[in-house]
């Protein structure tokens, strides 16, 4: 049973119950269906500009991830899997069959493996500022991945500093001074740290994706199986969490994928450039044809590519 959940910016956050845990999302349009995954630490609101703009052509599907926004924040497994598997299960629920999927930096790496997982179901990926493309990835990050951080990140998301900082935010604002998308991202997934269940799910999440040497999942391995998906690419060239060479590097293993760097812009594109991600996507779906996978073509594609491996080192 879907129901809603609340009102936000003119959007209707709706909830469903699957396998017994709530999952919180965004739905709006009518048309092919297109779903939005966000960050790490973050939310479906990370759409909430492009997401009207899409639902004008498309039915638009943006779900908070597991343990993160309104989903569940449960003891349990936080791997790309996991994630890929309960947006398929959410597709499922509500009655779609195949879709655009566009992942932003985690949401990226969950986007790669629902991909890998469900190819049947996936019409075109898109990625932005994406993990699991390369090992690189911001030093923070890596740092709160070490043995005793879940006893330090509560020190730093006391109720009480995230009231100082809100305060001074008001402050600065009734100054005129509005704070960059990039530093409201950044602001919203610390606010989503405050509770223990955010905390615990978050570092559950970092830690299936990054170590302290960096990110430890990679696609890398597999990007040539998707030179039969229509696939694009966009990352901010100022990206200092997940670097413009990632993405530069894995529009050259995929054959076919189309790369925007977007100038003076850091790890959030949709926010920062608003107008022209919208652009760049809908010229994208414009000019592809959806995907269509049959179990033999997959099969084929997958036991082609170590033959072509042994030929080449035969070659050398």
């Amino acid at each position: 049973m879907i129901t809603p959940m609340q009102r936000d910016g003119g959007l209707e956050l709706r909830r469903v119950r699957i396998h017994g845990h709530e999952i919180g999302f965004y739905a709006a349009g009518e048309g092919p269906v297109m779903v939005l995954l966000h960050g790490i630490a973050g939310s479906a609101r990370t759409w909430r500009e492009v997401l009207p703009r899409l639902a004008l052509r498309f039915t638009v599907i943006a779900p908070d991830l597991m343990g993160h926004g309104a989903s569940a924040k449960l003891r349990g497994d936080y791997s790309l899997g996991a994630h890929a598997s309960a947006v398929r299960d959410l597709l499922v629920a509500l009655g779609h069959d195949h879709a655009t999927v566009v992942g932003h930096s985690l949401g990226g790496g969950v986007a790669m493996q629902f991909a890998y997982q469900f190819p049947e179901r996936l019409e075109r990926l898109v990625l932005v500022g994406s993990g699991g493309l390369g090992q690189e990835v911001s030093p923070l990050l890596r740092a709160l991945t070490l043995p005793g951080a879940e006893y330090l990140l509560p020190l730093g998301c006391q109720p009480r500093l995230q009231r100082a900082a809100l305060a001074a935010t008001g402050w600065i604002g009734r100054l005129g001074v509005r704070p960059s998308p990039a530093v409201e991202e950044i602001w919203e997934g610390y606010v989503s740290l405050g509770s223990p269940e955010g905390r615990q799910a978050f570092l559950h999440t970092l830690r299936a994706v990054v170590d302290v040497a960096g990110q430890r999942v990679s696609a890398s391995d597999r990007l040539y199986l998707t030179r039969a998906v229509p696939t694009l690419l966009v990352w901010g060239e100022d990206d200092r969490i997940i670097p413009a060479a990632h993405g530069r590097a894995a529009h050259r293993a995929m054959p076919g994928s189309r790369l925007e760097v977007y100038a003076g812009v850091g790890h959030f594109p949709h926010r920062e450039r608003p107008d022209r991600f919208v652009a760049d996507l809908l010229r994208f779906v414009d000019a592809t044809a959806p995907a269509t996978f049959a179990a033999g073509e997959w099969r084929a594609m997958v036991r082609a590519q170590p033959r072509r491996r042994a030929a080449a080192g035969r070659g050398a």
